[in-house]
């Protein structure tokens, strides 16, 4: 299946995408699909000897969607833009997933009103991979969602942990919420509801952590709402460009400097392919059919090859199937985050009588097992196993080990205290 690429999107294309798209269809083997203008896109794939073949096609497209264009107008006016077209090849089935480095606004309005979103997903969400102390680091939302419900952010949560376990292969990602501090009591009323909700789920999750966490490997995956997430990112990024500049004008001033230099150039060049987002490639924007890629706009023909690496290997690796199973075996958040809003009876309770009722069961009768499921989770709790201990709350050390079989689902964890939720409402009430 193809990976259908904007070949006119970004500040250098049709250049750098055309040559990243052939490097990854030479390199990987990856059937590529170059929409845009053709005689441009020939052109360029004279210029790096290359031509048409089983592995790289072209589709005609008229129109192009620009960095400045209005997302909403584009999609209106530009139904042939390369953009549009390339979208329409993933909605037909031509192509498993689209990259672009262009107009992302643009991409966000055509993945949701084109493809739709996943089964179950209110929210789709952006997931940029940050570098850490350790290994990298998933930032979700990244810049989807201004203002987010707490159930958003469970969702983001599933769908990171999704991803940080099928494609970057962590086998029990840590999560945490990005917060004000390390209390219970911090964050906003959306991040405490979302706080209670995922200690509670079969999940990794080691609770709040802080800005400053952000790089230090704590986490595997780092839950926010699209406005702090992006915030955030570009914190990063000038503070990145802020400290090259510092060490430039300090290496140069005098020949001190520049003999320091010489003596840490290795370790230099070390850091810097630490810090290469050109190995990353894109943000996938999780959630919506079609696996869309976000390059960046200034992306080298390396980062295109590696976006579209990227996309091939999370549709092989079924992200979207394995997000929709995970979201079915939650329980229904919006529900749960108004009642906890009101503090009425327990959150197990509600979770408890919430699905015997949809399954048709009365509120006092309990539900139909599976035999092989556990004795101490509801019915939706199916294939995922628990952590180890050195994988779960409170210290958070994740076995960051190659990933086996990616067939899980999340359910609900077991309390500390070794009993069931309703064993402690029972006993509560005795």
């Amino acid at each position: 299946m193809y990976i259908a690429v904007d070949a006119m999107g970004g500040d250098y294309a049709p250049g750098a995408v055309v040559e990243g798209a052939v490097s990854a269809s030479r390199e990987y083997g990856i059937e590529v699909l170059l929409v845009g203008n053709r005689d441009r896109i020939l052109h360029e794939l004279e210029r790096v000897r290359a031509k048409e073949s089983s592995l790289l096609s072209i589709q005609h497209a008229t129109e192009t969607i620009s960095m400045s264009d209005s997302p909403t107008a584009a999609m209106r006016n530009k139904r042939d833009s390369s953009l549009h077209v390339a979208f329409n090849h993933v909605k037909s089935g031509n192509a498993g997933a689209v990259v672009s480095a262009g107009n992302s606004g643009a991409v966000l309005a055509l993945a949701i009103t084109s493809l739709g979103r996943l089964k179950g997903v209110e929210r789709p969400a952006i997931v940029t991979v940050l570098p850490t102390l350790g290994q990298r680091a998933c930032l979700i939302d990244s810049g989807a969602n201004v203002e987010c419900k707490p159930q958003h952010l469970v969702q983001f949560a599933i769908m990171g942990e999704v991803y940080a376990r099928v494609v970057r292969g962590i086998r029990y990602p840590r999560i945490g919420v990005l917060s004000n501090g390390e209390e219970d009591s911090k964050g906003t009323e959306a991040t405490r509801v979302a706080h209670e909700i995922l200690g509670k789920l079969s999940l990794n999750y080691i609770g709040y952590i802080e800005g400053r966490d952000l790089n230090s490997g704590k986490v595997d995956v780092i839950v926010t709402d699209g406005f702090t997430g992006n915030v955030a990112l570009k914190t990063m990024e000038g503070f990145y460009d802020f400290l090259h500049a510092q060490l430039r004008s300090l290496f140069t001033a005098n020949w001190q400097g520049k003999l320091a230099y010489l003596l840490l150039r290795r370790s230099f060049a070390d850091l810097r392919a630490s810090l290469d987002t050109d190995e990353i490639g894109g943000a996938p924007l999780l959630g919506t059919k079609g696996l869309p890629i976000i390059a960046h706009g200034a992306s080298s023909p390396k980062a295109i090859k590696n976006a579209i690496r990227l996309a091939d290997e999370s549709v092989r690796r079924g992200v979207n199937d394995q997000i929709i199973a995970n979201l079915h075996a939650l329980p229904e958040t919006a529900f749960l985050t108004a009642e906890i809003k009101r503090g009425g009876r327990t959150l197990w309770t509600h979770i408890r009588d919430r699905f015997r009722h949809r399954d048709g069961h009365g509120p006092e009768s309990p539900p139909d097992r599976h035999p092989s499921a556990r004795a101490d989770t509801p019915e939706f709790d199916t294939h995922r196993q628990p952590a180890p201990a050195s994988h779960q709350r409170p210290n958070g050390h994740a076995g960051q080990e190659p990933t086996g079989s990616t067939d899980q689902t999340i359910g609900f964890a077991q309390s500390n205290s070794g009993h069931t939720p309703d064993q402690k409402e029972e006993e509560h009430h005795k």
